[in-house]
């Protein structure tokens, strides 16, 4: 006799995989974590302390989904923060030293990131330097060319209220009054939703998670590994 296949069986195979428990137990800590903290303060839950652990963990988290898909392939970054201070030395040049407007001092800053992120791409993948190697060098090269162009002095934007407001400004503030979330915090969940949709629902996501499984059988599935 074959034993039926109920729903409730269907959902208790797909909670037991090892992914399913990984999500499950991580984010059974998270509930933990805020539960303790709760108990310890009562200041913790309060709104002005939730917005502003947000807004501290805002520029770590996006360079953390960037670096998930890194990771995710099996290889490692190690010049991401580096990279992030070069490209905000890159806005503050363009905006105070050449007197750009501030969307195009920040489109430039993004650029700088982006050049660097190619950069360290084709060695990788072209030229085959080990990820360790390429990523500790870019990370050497960013970091002197950023106390070049700043003189190893604080690049300050004081006369462009713009730029700041591009992050401490608040978009969701002005539509719902007392709902003051700083514009980083919406940047931060627009990044992660846009990174768990290109993950799980897109042709480069599943190439992401091939690579990092075997990417020589991705190779030889008919994939260009090194694009």
């Amino acid at each position: 006799m074959t034993s039926k296949t109920t729903p409730a069986t269907t959902a208790k195979r797909v909670l037991i995989r090892p992914d399913a428990m990984q999500k499950i137990l991580a984010f059974a800590g998270l509930i933990v974590i805020f539960i303790g903290f709760s108990l310890a303060s009562p200041y913790f839950r309060q709104f002005d302390n939730v917005v502003a652990i947000l807004l501290s963990t805002a520029v770590n988290g996006v360079l953390a989904l960037g670096v998930t898909f890194v990771i995710v392939t099996g290889g490692i970054d190690l010049s991401i923060g580096t990279v992030l201070t070069f490209s905000a030395v890159m806005s503050g040049v363009f905006i105070v030293d050449l007197g750009l407007p501030v969307g195009v001092g920040v489109i430039g800053g993004l650029l700088a990131g982006t050049l660097c992120g190619m950069v360290n791409g084709i060695v990788i993948a072209k030229m085959k330097i080990p990820p360790f190697i390429a990523t500790l060098g870019m990370m050497m090269i960013t970091k002197g060319l950023s106390l070049i162009l700043s003189h190893s002095k604080p690049v300050y934007l004081l006369d462009t209220p713009a730029f700041n407001q591009i992050s401490m400004g608040s978009i969701l503030g002005r539509l719902i009054p007392g709902f003051d979330i700083p514009n980083a915090v919406l940047i931060l969940f627009g990044a992660a939703l846009v990174a768990s949709l290109i993950l799980s629902k897109t042709i480069l996501g599943r190439y992401t998670f091939a690579m990092g499984s075997n990417e020589e059988a991705t190779r030889l599935s008919g994939v260009n590994v090194a694009t």
